[in-house]
């Protein structure tokens, strides 16, 4: 063999062996690729999952029932606290003031008995149950007595709206209650406690429909009583019923073991008080929701199809029971053929079912008929109406205005003080003499004034300068110079 053989061999030897090096380093890259994208699918799949791990950062499974038994023991000082809760959220009621009715159910230490009630039926201890209903109806008994009490002595004996809407639970109070016990219970077997359980208290409301049902009591009004009486109860079934599931998730061991045919005999009961609580505010909610929608659409009827040069709608309500719209007109009469045509497209807003009832009368002759009072009612109406967006809108400007001032009266007592600005306007410009300043007011804002002499006229550019360093000193836009000489 010739060495130019030989030489060719090696080469192809050498070429083999590249080739299969670049192919192992090719299947490694490839290999630590597939090992890097696992790892990162197995970080993502830890991140998702520690995100939303309900048991990591729980109390421990004994540091749990400790609490809930404590939950159900009889203090003293609890049922005080509870007593002026109540007291606290009749008044609030009383003189509808949601922000008192809010601090009452910070107080109100009700919350705990009945998440007590929904864990003692997850872990199936019956003593704790017995003893948490025990708790919770003494705690029931001692709030209506009270809220009972307050309302017979108060002099204020109207229905406020505050105590109105506790009257009419809907599905979206089921699921308040719901939602909220399920917060509730997870804020409260964790080893830090946070904010939750205050937002809980306000969200699911306990308190007012306990004390509206008293005022009910105490008025002897059926509809006060079990209205507001329905509405605790759902609110009292769906927190324990949310606290027993957070338990179930917890995986909180069970106190006792029952048999299959006795669990399938409690779910059987569970779940058939459940629905029998729940239909009516289905009911209720599913009512609302259609009168809302009837309402935006007779609101949409009346703003489209009554629009006339020379009359206006001065008023309407609707009769939902009887399906009538009423309509007041005052100006230019409307003929027959022109309501039977209104009528006629009640359909096309899906009021194919509603009557509707036109009263109109011609300005200024009134003839004295029923209609004619009724419409004059109405003129009344509408102008007090009006009246009353008016001083609305004084209001929100004088509001505005006066929160503008204490924002001026508020930087005032951190350091600008008026006679300081006038000191130091005669110690930076000296030829001004006699200074003086203040702020003044109109209808569009607070300007700032300063006001001197000079011995000598001040041209125009020196009175902006002294301007814009009266921007710099009070931080007001507008401020004004006057110099006498």
């Amino acid at each position: 063999m010739d060495k130019k053989t030989l030489h060719e061999k090696k080469e192809e030897v050498r070429g083999a062996i590249k080739s299969d090096l670049e192919e192992m380093k090719t299947e490694m890259l490839n290999n630590e690729y597939a090992a890097n994208e696992v790892r990162k699918i197995s970080g993502v799949k830890k991140y998702f999952k520690s995100l939303l791990d309900m048991r990591g950062d729980m109390m421990c499974y004994d540091d749990i029932s400790r609490m809930m038994d404590e939950n159900t023991e009889i203090h003293g000082s609890n049922m005080w606290i509870l007593m002026l809760a109540i007291f606290i959220a009749s008044i609030g009621l009383n003189v509808n003031s949601p922000a008192v009715i809010i601090g009452a159910m910070l107080v109100s230490p009700l919350m705990s008995g009945i998440m007590s009630m929904g864990y003692s039926l997850a872990v199936r201890d019956i003593k704790l149950l017995e003893k948490a209903a025990v708790i919770f109806g003494t705690q029931v008994a001692i709030s209506l007595i009270t809220s009972t009490v307050y309302f017979l002595i108060s002099p204020l004996s109207k229905p406020t709206a505050e105590m109105i809407a506790r009257t009419s639970p809907t599905v979206w109070d089921v699921l308040i209650a719901m939602f909220g016990g399920i917060a509730g219970m997870i804020g409260n077997t964790r080893k830090v406690k946070g904010n939750v359980i205050p937002g809980v208290a306000i969200a699911t409301a306990l308190m007012p429909p306990l004390c509206t049902v008293g005022y009910g009591i105490a008025r002897l009004d059926l509809n006060f009583i079990l209205g507001a009486g329905y509405l605790f109860l759902i609110n009292t079934l769906f927190i324990a019923l949310s606290s027993a599931f957070v338990a179930v998730v917890l995986r909180v061991p069970h106190v006792r073991k029952l048999s299959p045919e006795r669990q399938k005999k409690v779910n059987i009961w569970l779940t058939t008080i459940t629905v029998i609580a729940i239909i009516p505010s289905v009911y209720i909610g599913a009512r609302t929701v259609v009168n809302s929608v009837v309402s935006a659409n007779i609101d949409s009827y009346i703003k489209n199809e009554f629009v006339f040069s020379e009359s206006q709608v001065v008023m309407s309500d609707t009769d939902m029971d009887n399906q009538v719209i009423n309509v007041s007109i005052i100006g230019e009469h409307i003929s027959d053929e022109m309501i039977k045509m209104l009528s006629n497209q009640l359909p096309n807003y899906g009021l194919a079912d509603y009557t509707l009832r036109v009263t109109q009368n011609m300005l200024p002759d009134l003839s004295g008929t029923d209609d004619s009072e009724r419409i004059t009612i109405a003129v009344q109406e509408s102008q007090i109406k009006e009246l009353k967006e008016q001083l609305a809108q004084k209001e929100r400007e004088y509001s505005e205005l006066q929160s503008e001032l204490n924002s001026i009266k508020s930087d005032n007592s951190k350091g600008t003080d008026i006679s300081d600005i006038a000191n130091k306007a005669s110690e930076i410009f000296t030829e001004l003499k006699n200074c003086s300043c203040g702020y003044m007011s109109d209808g569009d804002g607070y300007y700032f004034i300063l006001t001197a002499n000079a011995d000598t006229a001040v041209d125009e550019k020196r009175i902006e300068t002294i301007r814009n360093w009266l921007r710099t000193e009070t931080g007001i836009g507008e401020c004004f110079v006057t110099i006498t000489h």
